[in-house]
């Protein structure tokens, strides 16, 4: 089968970019043949895509949505896996093929006009549908661009909305986030609950819960991802701890400043974007992952990349994280933007060693029974073949 994915990005980034390596080295060493339609090149862990992806098309450098036509002429895909994607003209170009469409929905900025569906200021989570109140009071149409401003379009938003809807099937990795597409009037029939897994990597390593007391947090440091709040919390842990934050964003600046002017600099580590290979080495010699998103989560992969290494999770209840982690069985759900309960639950693990040795296995097992990363890919292609059957049985 020849796929061709297409997203926004090509290069290392964020949960949705490492989704989409991992799924198509795998997809490859099963012998299909994949390609990438792409937007701007992030400068990081390109080795590893171009490895993957030997067929590359480049939007900014080819002339944008014109080039789509000609690329699928060239690779010739039987099924087209658009991911992140909010330039309307290539998914009409896409839409005009006749080819077989699938989308994996990786977060909120397919309907929401802020992207991430709670309020900047007030940090709110958000329960409604894209419509006119997202212009007043919410007044999402004035978003942020780096230190500026720019102007959302909400009639932009409602056409992308359309556009979707007229993809083959809709994948996302939570029913959260079923029920978010089915709010927003998309088919429920046409949508496939498939969380996103991570790769397994080395079965044989398992956290060590030393005396170091190792937290760790790995994702964006941008605002919704509350890390922040995280540094509030820590700085009410008793328990001599180091925490490593491994990520970039906007709001490490601020998160770095808040951890000095709160005395943490020598235990609060900002590592910024490390490979993988790398990153296991502090997963071993971890005591707890740390998930502090105050927006929605989608789904939360880290989570089961941490339970993998039977690492319990201390995570706020925002979006679909409760549908993986289970309180007081695997870690613990926190109540919504409570520090000093998230404090307590680090504090509760770090003094326990064998209550979180305990947590981590049921964690560890709970992955390896319901979340495995072969599972997560045969899905896919099952979903794949189920895309392509109108065309074979139109033609």
């Amino acid at each position: 089968m020849k796929l061709l994915f297409v997203h926004e990005k090509s290069g290392a980034f964020a949960g949705a970019e490492s989704n989409i390596l991992a799924t198509a080295t795998e997809l490859k060493h099963r012998g299909h043949v994949v390609g990438l339609l792409h937007g701007t090149v992030t400068g990081k862990g390109q080795a590893e895509w171009h490895e993957t992806f030997q067929n590359r098309f480049s939007l900014e450098t080819n002339g944008g949505a014109a080039v789509v036509p000609r690329v699928l002429d060239m690779f010739g895909p039987d099924v087209v896996y658009v991911h992140k994607m909010a330039d309307l003209a290539v998914v009409k170009a896409l839409l005009a093929s006749r080819l077989p469409l699938v989308r994996m929905v990786h977060d909120h900025d397919l309907y929401c006009m802020r992207s991430y569906k709670y309020n900047f200021f007030t940090r709110r989570i958000c329960n409604r549908a894209l419509s006119p109140f997202c212009i007043f009071p919410c007044g999402a149409v004035i978003g942020r661009n780096g230190a500026g401003i720019k102007w959302v379009s909400y009639s932009d938003k409602v056409e992308e909305v359309r556009l979707n809807k007229q993809f083959d099937r809709l994948l996302v990795g939570s029913t959260y986030m079923k029920d978010e597409l089915v709010r927003n009037q998309f088919d429920p029939d046409r949508i496939e609950i498939h969380p996103p897994v991570p790769p397994p990597g080395d079965t044989t390593l398992r956290a060590g819960f030393g005396e170091r007391n190792v937290i760790i947090y790995a994702g964006q440091i941008v605002r919704g991802k509350g890390v922040d709040v995280l540094i509030s919390a820590l700085a009410q842990v008793e328990t001599p701890f180091e925490c490593y934050i491994f990520g970039d964003g906007n709001h490490r600046p601020f998160c770095e400043k808040l951890a000095r002017s709160l005395g943490l600099s020598a235990r609060v580590h900002f590592k910024g974007h490390v490979p993988q290979d790398e990153l296991k080495i502090y997963y071993r010699e971890a005591s707890l992952i740390a998930v502090s998103s105050l927006w929605p989560e989608p789904f939360g992969a880290v989570g089961l990349e941490g339970m993998r290494y039977g690492l319990p999770v201390v995570a706020f209840d925002a979006g679909a994280i409760k549908e993986w982690l289970i309180d007081g069985y695997n870690g613990y759900v926190v109540p919504w933007m409570d520090q000093g309960v998230f404090a307590e639950r680090i504090e509760d693990l770090l003094r326990d060693k064998t209550l979180a040795r305990q947590m981590g296995e049921n964690g560890r097992a709970m992955v390896a029974e319901y979340y495995g990363f072969s599972k997560y890919i045969d899905g896919l292609e099952k979903t794949f073949a189920r895309a392509m059957e109108p065309m074979r049985i139109a033609a």
